[in-house]
């Protein structure tokens, strides 16, 4: 495994998330009955995205202000997403072409539609909404029936590369660390889904710049490491940053204290990134191995109830991490706590934002 894409060379398609191997492993899986996969796919196909009824509801501008503040369309284009790329997996499965049908129907629903993210939270929703749209975009351009016509997959990618590669590729090291993990696995899915080599660079370079300073290893020193431009450079400012975290041990987190769901985002965030890169023939795993591996152990163990020492967080934090360990399990990260937590809660279904169906696509899955 290489450590950068040459210029020269051609992307692997199907490579957003799930490559073709795997996808080949999801049909053979359900086919046969297998568990946990037949669970976690009838679990996909009879939610709401799996519809054959399901109806996109576009918007122009998606305006998504900060906070509980109510926005326009947000809700509606992560769902849409969610449901294209449902869709597709559908299609997969079963070779149902009403699958596809129903998935190219949604996304060009918005790519005739859809012009702009506006609003404080505009790059997170762009983040969320365009990693999964790469996702259901790769599958559905490159499957053998599909038949997606290519003015319509030109329109498709005029939409992410002017309403959603804009935001995410915008650096933001002041920012949670969730926020830029996101978007970079947005970016990346993107960079592929358009054979666009600077933009695929762009994320390799923010994951090696953001993942050292999200999950921290003693051996980093008495202080977590920060991205490049970073303010929070005292340690007063990082306790800050970190949430009134100071004690710094093997796996915790930047949103440790914050809470459990924000660091399941950036474990999630972080795999597929890696993940989407190991399929582009980037080892990204290697890099990161050690501190997602600390970090999945240390917060999965408390997810589970073990009580919390007072170095941490005071002793309180939240545990609602969400469906989020199935790509970095697969890839032989985590230890026992995680997959103790992963079998207990699987299958995995949808945050709703840009983690979908992880069981059925990646749980043991040998493709690669």
């Amino acid at each position: 495994m290489a450590r950068a894409l040459p210029p020269g060379a051609e992307f692997t398609h199907p490579g957003v998330l799930v490559g073709a191997a795997q996808l080949a492993a999801v049909r053979k899986n359900v086919t046969a009955g297998k568990q946990p996969w037949l669970k976690a796919y009838l679990a996909m196909r009879d939610s709401e995205y799996g519809a054959y009824k399901y109806r996109a509801e576009p918007y122009e501008n998606v305006h998504c202000p900060a906070g509980r503040k109510a926005g326009r369309g947000c809700v509606q284009e992560r769902e849409d997403a969610i449901a294209a790329y449902t869709q597709a997996l559908l299609f997969t499965v079963t070779g149902k072409r009403q699958h596809a049908v129903k998935a190219r129907e949604i996304m060009d629903a918005w790519s005739a539609r859809l012009r702009r993210h506006s609003g404080q939270n505009a790059g997170l929703q762009a983040g969320w909404a365009g990693s999964t749209w790469a996702r259901a975009a790769e599958i559905v351009r490159h499957s053998d029936g599909a038949d997606w016509p290519e003015d319509r997959v030109r329109r498709f990618e005029t939409m992410l590369r002017t309403a959603h590669l804009p935001h995410v590729t915008q650096k933001a090291p002041d920012a949670n660390g969730n926020w830029d993990l996101i978007t970079t696995d947005a970016a990346i899915g993107i960079a592929v889904f358009l054979d666009d080599h600077p933009t695929f660079d762009h994320a390799l370079a923010r994951f090696r710049d953001r993942v050292p300073a999200y999950f921290y290893l003693e051996k980093d020193g008495r202080l977590p490491l920060t991205p490049a431009g970073s303010s929070r450079t005292t340690p007063q400012r990082l306790t800050a940053y970190w949430h009134g975290q100071s004690v710094y041990k093997d796996g915790v987190t930047q949103e440790s204290c914050r809470n459990f769901r924000h660091v399941g985002h950036s474990v999630a965030a972080t795999a597929h990134i890696a993940e989407t890169a190991w399929h582009q023939g980037v080892d990204l795993y290697g890099e990161a191995e050690e501190r997602l591996t600390a970090a999945l152990e240390l917060h999965a163990r408390h997810q589970l109830g073990e009580p919390v020492p007072a170095w941490l967080c005071g002793g309180t934090v939240e545990r609602n991490m969400g469906p989020d360990l199935e790509v970095a399990l697969n890839r032989g990260l985590g230890g026992p706590a995680a997959r103790t937590l992963a079998g207990k809660t699987r299958p995995a279904g949808t945050d709703d934002l840009f983690v979908a169906w992880e069981t059925l696509t990646h749980a043991g899955n040998p493709g690669a």
